[in-house]
């Protein structure tokens, strides 16, 4: 008996020894994270890995991503909210592939395989057949890489899943509040007109103004009124999409201001996840071109072994030109890193000049509609002297509230600008809390 555990055994041993260096390709995968990272809790999360020596930069990386709306802020519990309320297919996708690069793991290791023959006499003979693989290219070495590198696109996706969620629902959020900014906006409008519509319907009715003065001022409250309404409905929808995407009823609060300047400069989670599918197009162009060449394995029954060559394409005078097809693979996909790489610089450089172009237009709009409210109450002054009309006073009033509607839209979509390029660059929620 115990010969027969010794080729076993010694196939155990031969099966350990198969490791291959790593290719110098993967050097150009390395993730410069720009600043020095914060140490994180190696707690409960999807990016924490307990199980791996060697450890990723990828999930090192995703891990370090700090959200850069402040801790006590109200956009910060709407993210909360956000990331405890989702169930993400991505995140069942994510324990799969660990799963699938758990079994991975050994693949190593030597197989068992029952074995039933019959036998000239008529007798069921049964026992197992042990295989190890002993020489393949580096075939079983890629397995493992590809299933590791599965794991971190299913990662990378995972984090731009939920940093969309919290961005969809900070999203609703602030439109909420620019609706509901807009809304009171036009009811204090709304006031003001009732009291012009006073004024001009008393000299409509002292025969000094006729009818089109009163008609002029009842056009402009119904704007007014309509944009109300409109706001009003448009704060309404927000909040009720919100609350059916996350089963939690909000109060609408005061948002604060992001701040442009704390982003820090990371990679985009796009170039991250074109990052992580290259290593995983590289493993797999390994994979296939160890599955091009015949390697060496050993077969151990019964106290015998023997060695075979073991081939799953057989080599022909394609085989050659097949290697070439696969190896072009690999620069393919670093390629891909690249492209990647340029259009989300793009994509940051077009969002900033965004922010900025609002910013510009927030900062035009108040002054206008600050020189409007001053306009206005010089007109106001001049009406009651007799010196203007009541309706150039409404028409300098009314020019000064959409100033200030177009000052709050500037406001509020400057927000949501930075969120989305937070969003893009995968900052919107903790590393440890997806």
């Amino acid at each position: 008996m115990f010969c027969r555990l010794l080729p076993a055994a010694a196939l155990v041993v031969l099966g350990g020894c198969m490791e291959m260096d790593s290719e110098a390709i993967q050097s150009r995968l390395k993730l410069p994270f720009g600043q020095e990272q914060e140490q994180v809790s190696q707690g409960a999360g999807n990016f924490v890995q307990e199980d791996r020596s060697d450890g990723s930069e990828i999930f090192d990386t995703l891990l370090a991503r700090r959200s850069v709306i402040p801790e006590d802020s109200t956009l910060s519990q709407v993210a909360d909210i956000a990331l405890a309320s989702g169930a993400r297919a991505s995140e069942a996708e994510l324990r799969t592939a660990k799963l699938r690069a758990e079994a991975e793991d050994k693949n190593w290791l030597p197989t068992l395989e029952p074995t039933v023959s019959l036998t000239s006499l008529g007798d069921v003979v049964t026992g197992l057949i042990v295989e190890q693989v002993l020489y393949d290219h580096g075939r079983k070495k890629a397995e493992r890489e590809y299933a590791a590198a599965d794991v971190e696109v299913a990662a990378v996706t995972l984090s731009q899943d939920m940093n969309d969620r919290v961005y969809t629902a900070q999203s609703l959020f602030v439109e909420a509040v620019k609706n509901q900014h807009r809304a009171a906006l036009a009811d204090r409008a709304l006031a003001q007109m009732n009291r012009f519509r006073k004024i001009v319907y008393g000299r409509v009715e002292g025969g000094v103004s006729d009818k089109g003065d009163l008609r002029m001022v009842d056009t402009r409250s119904s704007s007014l009124r309509t944009q109300r309404d409109t706001a009003r409905e448009a704060a309404q929808t927000a909040l009720s999409e919100l609350t059916a995407m996350t089963g939690t009823s909000f109060q609408i609060a005061d948002v604060g201001k992001l701040g442009i300047s704390a982003l820090p400069e990371v990679e985009a989670l796009a170039v991250v996840k074109a990052k992580a599918e290259a290593g995983r197009n590289i493993a797999r162009a390994k994979v296939e071109r160890a599955g091009q060449l015949p390697g060496i394995g050993a077969v151990a029954s019964s106290g015998s072994a023997a060695l075979q060559l073991v081939s799953e394409t057989g080599l022909g005078f394609g085989t050659a030109a097949r290697i070439k097809a696969i190896e072009s693979t690999k620069e393919t996909a670093l390629l891909q890193v690249d492209e990647a790489r340029e259009d989300s610089a793009r994509a940051r450089s077009r969002l900033q000049n965004r922010i900025e172009s609002l910013k510009r237009q927030q900062a035009e709009a108040e002054g206008l509609a600050r020189e409007g409210q001053e306009t206005y109450r010089l007109f106001e002054a001049q009406f009651r002297a007799g010196q203007r009309s009541v309706l150039e006073v409404v028409d300098i009033y009314e020019q000064s509230i959409q100033r200030e509607m177009e000052g709050l839209n500037a406001k509020y979509d400057t927000l949501l600008a930075e969120l989305q390029l937070a969003r893009d660059l995968g900052l919107l929620a903790n590393g440890e809390a997806i």
